[in-house]
């Protein structure tokens, strides 16, 4: 994987400030690693046929490791095609 940059204008074009994007995809990119997980734990619940033993853990060898892009990386890239929904909290006054 290579390092891509990050087109600015494209961010600012979508928001009104940057802090409000880095806030949004924050949230996006949690969002997409909770999902990683839920698949994860889902796949290792089919595969195992020992239930009710959590006390053991997995070693993952590297042969088994697969590399995926970072939740940021898919984040940004979300946001930046437009993929990415959101709203603004009502202010208190």
């Amino acid at each position: 994987m290579g390092i891509k940059t990050v087109p600015l204008r494209s961010i600012e074009e979508r928001v009104e400030n940057m802090y409000e994007a880095v806030c949004i995809m924050s949230g996006q990119a949690k969002l997409v690693l909770d999902d990683r997980i839920l698949q994860a734990s889902i796949k290792d619940a089919e595969e195992e046929e020992d239930y009710g033993v959590f006390d053991e853990v997995k070693e993952v060898s590297p042969e088994d490791y697969v590399e995926m892009k970072k939740t940021t990386s898919v984040a940004v890239e979300q946001f930046i095609e437009g993929s990415v929904k959101w709203r603004k909290k009502e202010k208190i006054s």
